[in-house]
């Protein structure tokens, strides 16, 4: 048996590299095809899979299908939209990237797929009902697993251990980056602070003005910038003691964790997002998103989000019974075995 991934962005791999292991432990080949562009993200794909799986580079979605057709795979498994409908390439399943605080993750095209795997019982009402005829199946959310079971190499970063570690996961919009000023990290140091920007904070064009915050931030003793070559936040999310970010995956995945998390409210729109054009905010996010606001404790602006990181900090359970309320209707199941459930799937249908 033959599956391929289509690793179209760097970040579908936390996803999808549990669920690869599953199924080379049960002797399923397992090939993963990278976009290569111009950016070395095949190179990145490789080291990150350690050399355990076979690593195939497309220039562009044609070469990407091609490649698919040749390799003739059971399954195409795929992290957003699917490229390889009616392409001969196997069923194919969506194995979303992630949580889906936007409203995209509703959208038709992401249903052209034989299968569709789903997290917790929220989200497969919420699609059922969009979509009564779609094959759905709950699993939970394979990025978790090596979390839940312990089994995360932690990398040696250089912070002081003494101090307490906070992760900021921020999205690239609408993103808080924008807001906080260059001396940030000097509010916080009496902390670790890693900075895990999201992969278009790092390479688009649009996203220069964050650059040159994270290579200002980096100067500082206490920082740690993950860099391209860390296309994965699970190393990081098990070192924090805490997480900060937008209304965005990063957040609603580190609570599964029972470890508190800290929600900017406090965003650098483009013009085209402000008055009087915020409707296309609204748009763009997923409103009922804020039903879970109280998963979090809430920073309106920067000055508050130093206090408040520090209140949670010393009081990591006051949001206990929120975050495993939450978890339960968004991520599903935290027993570690949600890439074994998905391998039972894909090998049983």
């Amino acid at each position: 048996m033959k599956v391929v991934f289509d690793v179209q962005r760097l970040y579908y791999l936390p996803q999808y590299e549990p669920l690869m292991r599953e199924l080379k432990s049960r002797g399923v080949e397992c090939i993963a095809i990278a976009r290569d562009d111009g950016d070395p993200e095949g190179r990145i794909c490789r080291n990150t899979l350690g050399g355990q799986f076979a690593v195939e580079t497309a220039g562009d979605v044609t070469e990407a299908i091609a490649l698919a057709r040749a390799i003739r795979p059971d399954w195409t498994i795929v992290g957003n939209d699917n490229p390889y409908r009616g392409e001969t390439t196997g069923r194919s399943a969506l194995l979303y990237h992630g949580i889906g605080v936007k409203q995209v993750y509703y959208s038709p095209h992401l249903m052209d797929v034989d299968l569709r795997f789903v997290e917790g019982p929220y989200r497969e009402a919420a699609l059922q009902e969009r979509f009564p005829d779609a094959w759905l199946e709950p699993v939970g959310f394979p990025k978790l697993d090596p979390l839940l079971k312990g089994e995360v190499d932690t990398p040696d970063i250089g912070l002081d251990a003494t101090k307490p570690t906070v992760l900021y996961a921020p999205t690239f919009f609408p993103s808080s980056i924008g807001k906080l000023p260059l001396d940030f990290p000097a509010r916080l140091d009496d902390c670790n602070l890693i900075i895990k920007p999201h992969q278009f904070s790092l390479t688009n064009r649009n996203y220069a003005d964050q650059r040159r915050r994270f290579a200002a931030w980096e100067k500082y003793p206490n920082v740690f910038v993950a860099g391209p070559e860390w296309p994965s936040l699970v190393p990081f999310m098990a070192m924090a003691d805490m997480l900060v970010s937008e209304a965005s995956s990063a957040l609603f995945e580190f609570a599964a964790l029972d470890k508190p998390v800290v929600w900017c409210d406090f965003l650098k729109l483009r013009w085209g997002y402000r008055w009087p054009f915020g409707y296309r905010l609204r748009r763009r996010m997923d409103q009922e998103i804020h039903r879970y606001a109280d998963v979090a404790a809430h920073a309106r602006s920067p000055r508050d989000l130093y206090t408040t990181v520090r209140e949670e900090l010393e009081n990591p359970e006051r949001r206990a019974s929120e975050r495993a309320r939450i978890t339960a209707e968004l991520i599903g199941p935290t027993d570690g075995r949600a890439s074994r459930r998905a391998a039972d799937i894909l090998l049983e249908k």
